[in-house]
């Protein structure tokens, strides 16, 4: 089984599939990842792309070789007319016993019970390929028996000298996973049928080859999909080669007054496209010819939005465009200039030095969140936002992390927000939920890929950093940098008093009215100081003026915090005691972490059931 040459995405999964039915390694493949995509391929020499079936076919069209396509909704197809007849005599052959030489005597034969059997037998072919139409059960049979029938021996030889090529499209609604006794008895029927099949030792044994088409292997039936001679090939997502060739392709098919017009050049546009298919690059090219107007990096970006919400779903992904910057971030003196000076240059770096990312930790109401979204547009990425990767449905969790997993591979840079971390991901003990554990995993192995190293960066947020798997937080992983987002002390307390308050005071706010401010408010939160200068501004609307210093402390006396002080105590301590730079912690505890403090306090407010 060989091919065409073709591009460097494509070429790569098309040899990969060669290696593994020319060696033998399996007989039976699972096309898997961007099935639905433009492919390239040749024609006179003229480029052209092709959807994915019509390019497997164009690629292994090759001597000894006969192509099957079977289609949920269609017939079974043979992609030349003239196997069609190969296969038929093939089947009579196998069916009336008669070796190929008799056979053919015998059709010459005007009357006769032997001619009499074989018209028999060929009504019964052209019937059943007729109710195969439609009818999965009865294609999946057939074409198992015709692999049987092309390894049966009739009289010295087999009935047939090519080998088969059977291409199933949709193998996910042919056989779908789920529990087998939940499945309709035509679900199982067929799932018995393939696990026959391809478990046969004749079948493994044999030259002819299925391939299954599925986005997913976890959609195929888990009997079929894990059966260790079933084998998978993943199609990448169109790389910047790919992409490159293709925007010159279709530039190249316009007539002069058509051109595209494209702001920074097309290798530019081909860097700026990356994570969309071949078919969303056509569509926002075609888009432009008719409009006849520049492509900008705007265009670009709203259309990759669009494309990876749409892989994902809108309830799995979030595209963010934070504008605010370290400018607008009150307080934080100390951590600014650390995510200034470390951490931002270790996510601009390359592959060797890059940090995979971080865990971001604290009481709620730190700003954990704000102070990030500045992180995110000092580096100037792209950001998703991750929410729910857990589905109701069955085995569908796995598919959204393929699907996560392919738009990772093909984007360039991007940073990964996953706030509220402990609710997305939870152990990978037994006592953990099958589901949750391979959510776990595979997002842990993402973390730790060095092949996304340097592209990729994961900023996981989380009130309750001790509820993330020991693995998420270990070295190699968000283990590297665990960040406490920690109430405001000293100078930074004074900078929050003096953002909330200066405004809406109607004298100056001296260093007194400040201490006496810091008194009555006691210790607050980046959230707290929120929500106080959002009351004081509705305040002086109200008014109509500013505010006097006993009108502000009325106000600030009025307000009873909630009664969250020990939660948030007991958040504070995990996030000090999983803290992994010293010059995050307070000053005081700077040169010595009394750890085994915190851990004891922590183990007392456990007793008392706070978590």
């Amino acid at each position: 089984m060989s091919g065409n040459e073709t591009s460097s995405t494509y070429g790569a999964f098309l040899k990969k599939a060669g290696r593994i039915v020319n060696s033998g390694q399996s007989r039976t493949l699972i096309l898997t990842g961007n099935i639905q995509d433009l492919y390239p391929t040749g024609k006179d020499g003229v480029t052209d792309y092709l959807p994915l079936i019509p390019f497997l076919c164009e690629n292994w069209q090759v001597g000894g070789r006969i192509l099957l396509i079977y289609e949920l909704n269609g017939p079974i197809r043979f992609v030349r007319p003239e196997h069609r007849e190969i296969v038929k005599n093939a089947w009579l052959a196998w069916r009336s016993g008669f070796d190929a030489n008799s056979l053919a005597i015998r059709k010459m034969l005007k009357s006769g019970a032997e001619r009499a059997k074989i018209d028999a037998l060929e009504r019964s072919f052209d019937d059943v390929m007729t109710q195969a139409v439609g009818n999965p059960t009865v294609a999946l049979e057939l074409l198992r028996q015709l692999c049987l029938c092309s390894r049966t021996m009739t009289g010295v030889a087999p009935p047939m000298t090519e080998n088969l090529i059977i291409i199933v499209e949709a193998a996910d609604m042919i056989v779908p996973d789920g529990e087998i006794t939940r499945l309709s008895d035509a679900d199982r029927h067929r799932v018995s049928i393939c696990q026959d099949w391809f478990s046969d030792p004749g079948f493994m044994e044999s030259d002819d080859t299925v391939i299954l088409v599925a986005e997913s292997r976890s959609l195929v039936h888990h009997r079929i999909a894990r059966l260790p001679q079933v084998l998978e090939v993943s199609i990448d997502s169109p790389d910047l080669a790919a992409r490159l060739s293709f925007i010159e392709w279709f530039d190249k098919k316009q007539p002069e007054h058509r051109k595209l017009k494209i702001e920074g050049g097309t290798p530019a546009l081909a860097g700026y496209t990356a994570g969309l298919s071949l078919h969303a690059l056509y569509q926002l090219l075609k888009g432009a010819v008719h409009e006849d107007t520049p492509i900008t990096s705007a265009d670009v970006i709203e259309k990759v939005e669009d494309y990876i919400k749409s892989q994902l779903g809108d309830d799995i992904v979030e595209f963010k465009k934070p504008t605010h910057t370290f400018n607008d971030v009150v307080g934080f003196s100390g951590l600014k200039r650390f995510l200034e000076n470390d951490v931002i240059p270790r996510f601009k770096a390359g592959p060797s030095e890059a940090l995979p990312g971080a865990a971001v930790c604290g009481p709620v109401g730190g700003g954990k969140t704000f102070i990030f979204e500045a992180v995110a547009t000092e580096l100037d990425m792209i950001v998703l936002v991750l929410k729910n990767l857990r589905s109701q449905w069955f085995g569908q969790t796995d598919v959204i992390l393929e699907r996560l997993r392919r738009v990772l591979d093909a984007l360039n840079r991007v940073l990964i927000f996953v706030d509220e971390a402990d609710t997305q991901f939870g152990g990978v003990g037994q006592e953990s939920h099958s589901t949750e554990r391979r959510l776990t995993g595979k997002i842990q192995s993402m973390m730790s890929d060095t092949s996304l190293r340097g592209r990729v960066f994961w900023l996981l947020m989380t009130a309750r950093i001790q509820n993330l798997s020991p693995d998420i937080r270990r070295p190699g992983r968000v283990g590297d940098l665990i960040i406490p987002i920690l109430d405001p002390e000293g100078e930074d307390c004074n900078a929050f008093i003096a953002w909330t308050f200066k405004s809406v005071l109607e004298t100056d706010l001296t260093e007194d009215l400040t201490a006496k401010l810091e008194k009555a408010l006691g210790p607050c939160s980046a959230a707290t100081f929120s929500s106080l200068a959002s009351e004081l501004k509705a305040r002086v609307s109200i008014k109509g003026s500013k505010l006097s210093e006993d009108e502000i402390l009325a106000v600030i006396r009025e307000i009873l915090p909630p009664s969250i002080g020990e939660a948030r105590r007991y958040q504070t301590l995990q996030a000090l005691v999983n803290c992994t730079r010293r010059s995050l912690l307070p000053e005081e505890f700077r040169e010595n972490p009394d750890r085994e403090l915190w851990l004891m306090e922590i183990a007392g407010m456990e007793r008392k059931g706070i978590r």
